[in-house]
């Protein structure tokens, strides 16, 4: 980048501070735009004489070098110390919000385990793996009981991938997440939950070049679909589950429309939990596919639910489900107004337009990444952007699973 003289910054010109460093300087990012002349005051008393700027996301000219900036009281050095003073109180913020992301990220992996286990202990051990995912539900059902609103934790683990428990524990999460909008009771959601825990339970029986095809034949199909019946079949030991939770297994694949299977039920006739576990195992599909080449970005993953597949789901609570994930749903890259580029790692349903972001920035290390949360700044979203469209140092830098899995507060 040019540089350009300190007296010749005026609100709307685009500068870096890369090379000052982000903890040596009380702005809130190295690159920004300039807002207001307290900034530039606190430049000047930084000691810096010129900066690296960028005309192209500048939206204003630099003053002519021959302008001179009219005398007035000195207040600089008392707005740098309240701007440090705001950036040490910031760091506190950041280090508090990182260690609360990475905590939903150990209770994740262990819920992950605990997922994995359950489902290779079903054949076996029905009645003791039907009492540790009872369990596992439990814990998650009374962390969302009484909470007014659920915050929507990113995970991004890199640790070993347990399969489909990954995706068991997914579609759990999100149909606990509809059903809590839904204002479900306590024991509708328990049952929601575990029957979304096992609700592939029988693709253990489909060989893995028909569950990862991106097309079938007939016959190949019809392979597939036997796993909802070999599902009902693995369950069968599992003598305490209720029947709600075992029409998720044999109902999740019918569609509101009557195209569905095995049984090409239709509105109401299909059962309420198992229209929500719907919902969510093809959001989380269209998310996590086995070919994550064909992967959606959150946002498209909603978008082809609402506008393409609609006849598909139960109307109210798809709705209610794009509601909840909100418009930028964690897992989303976005564009910033002030030029940067992040990624959703957190959204509160009271407030969707002001998630958490953690920022790409070059100059500091992945494990230090800057998160903003977007009610304490002035920034806001542009627009979502597609992962394929980015360098791929940007992604590999917010996202280095290309997976998308969701944990929420209040659940361990």
């Amino acid at each position: 980048m040019p540089t350009l003289d300190i007296d010749r910054l005026r609100p709307g010109i685009f500068i870096s501070l890369a090379e000052v460093g982000w903890l040596n300087h009380p702005f809130l990012l190295n690159q920004f735009r300039i807002t207001n002349d307290k900034q530039i005051q606190a430049l000047r008393e930084m000691g810096l004489k010129c900066v690296a700027w960028d005309p192209s996301q500048s939206t204003v000219a630099p003053l002519p070098e021959a302008a001179q900036s009219e005398a007035e009281p000195d207040f600089g050095a008392l707005a740098l110390a309240g701007m440090l003073d705001e950036k040490r109180q910031r760091i506190a913020r950041v280090q508090a919000q990182r260690e609360r992301l990475a905590r939903r990220e150990r209770e994740f992996e262990q819920a992950a385990v605990s997922a994995a286990e359950v489902l290779q202990a079903m054949g076996a051990r029905p009645a003791e793996s039907h009492a540790k995912a009872q369990a596992m539900v439990g814990r998650m059902v009374e962390g969302l009981l009484g909470a007014e609103s659920v915050a929507i934790h990113l995970v991004n683990l890199k640790g070993k991938d347990h399969g489909l428990a990954f995706h068991a524990l997914n579609v759990m999460v999100l149909s606990l997440l509809l059903g809590q909008a839904m204002k479900l009771p306590a024991e509708d959601l328990k049952n929601l939950g575990l029957g979304a825990l096992f609700h592939d339970a029988g693709k253990g029986e489909i060989p893995p070049r028909i569950l990862r095809a991106a097309s079938r034949t007939p016959p190949e199909e019809e392979f597939y679909r036997a796993h909802v019946g070999y599902g009902i079949k693995a369950v069968a030991g599992m003598k305490q589950m209720s029947t709600s939770a075992r029409n998720i297994i044999a109902c999740h694949h019918e569609r509101w429309d009557g195209s569905g299977f095995p049984n090409r039920l239709a509105g109401e006739k299909i059962p309420r939990l198992a229209r929500i576990v719907a919902i969510a195992n093809r959001y989380d599909n269209l998310c996590n596919p086995f070919d994550l080449k064909q992967a959606k970005t959150p946002a498209e993953a909603l978008g082809q639910m609402f506008r393409d597949e609609a006849k598909h789901y139960d109307p109210e609570l798809l709705q209610r489900f794009v509601k909840t994930m909100g418009v930028f749903p964690p897992g989303s890259f976005v564009g910033l107004d002030n030029g940067a580029v992040g990624l959703v790692v957190e959204s509160d349903p009271t407030d969707l337009l002001h998630p958490v972001i953690m920022l790409y920035d070059p100059d500091v290390p992945r494990s230090e990444a800057i998160l903003l949360d977007l009610r304490d700044t002035g920034l806001k979203i542009e627009a979502a952007l597609s992962p394929a469209k980015l360098p791929v140092a940007v992604v590999e830098y917010l996202a280095p699973r290309g997976r998308i899995d969701y944990y929420i507060e209040g659940a361990a």
